[in-house]
């Protein structure tokens, strides 16, 4: 072959190989993106299914807190009722104020 020839051979391996190179870059950017992209799916999955589960928490929360405060008021009701029987019966001074 001639030298002309050998060196534009050469140089086309050379051109291919970057060309490899290149597209095989390419490739794997392609590839992590795709995994990105999975994983931002499975985030956004996440992230709506611990909405729900944060609402319904809250939901529970708000109910027993109204429970509790109920309990509350009779627990006190029911203390003012003894109180008051007390003080009838003559066992219990009145509370002043």
């Amino acid at each position: 072959m001639t030298p002309l020839l050998d060196d534009a051979l050469k140089r086309l391996d050379v051109a291919v190989g970057l060309l490899e190179a290149a597209l095989s870059r390419r490739l794997e950017a392609e590839r992590r993106r795709g995994d990105l992209d999975t994983e931002l799916q499975l985030m956004q999955d996440d992230r709506a299914r611990l909405a729900v589960e944060l609402d319904g928490a809250l939901t529970r929360l708000h109910r027993y807190e109204a429970a509790t405060d109920d309990v509350s008021r009779r627990v006190r009701q029911a203390i003012g009722s003894i109180q008051s029987v007390l003080v009838q019966a003559g066992q219990l001074e009145p509370e002043e104020g």
